[in-house]
């Protein structure tokens, strides 16, 4: 089981995803692209065989969480964001979390924490992209 997920593998979400690893953390990746989680998983094996694994489903990639659930999401403001809580939220539970590190509007923030918190799950709005 991975101690974080983080969903979202762009360039930044590649790269944090790695750094969490090499400090320790064990990590599970996903995207919905696969060759975006192939290529973490082979850089992580390649940067010192770093704990971290990859996912092939959005299902997969929650059940490999330990809980409560803790994951990162780095994908698209807006749209983009709401698709992906709404696929990660059908196979959380109450008590795990959710953190948005996309720049996103706070008002979209503070509605997505009101969405979720009437199913139990904790969100943060953690703007930390700068881009790429």
């Amino acid at each position: 089981m991975s101690d974080v997920g983080l969903y979202g593998l762009a360039v930044m979400g590649q790269n944090f995803a790695l750094n969490m690893a090499s400090h320790g953390f064990s990590v599970c990746v996903g995207n919905r692209s696969q060759p975006k989680v192939d290529l973490t998983v082979n850089r992580a094996k390649a940067e010192g065989n770093l704990p971290l694994v990859g996912s092939s489903s959005v299902e997969e990639f929650v059940s490999n969480l330990s809980k409560p659930r803790k994951v990162i999401i780095l994908v698209q403001a807006g749209k983009p964001v709401d698709a992906t809580i709404a696929a990660l939220s059908e196979y959380m539970e109450e008590g795990d979390l959710i953190i948005d590190g996309g720049n996103e509007w706070f008002h979209n923030s503070i509605r997505r924490a009101e969405e979720l918190a009437s199913k139990g799950i904790n969100f943060i709005g953690m703007g930390i992209s700068g881009g790429e």
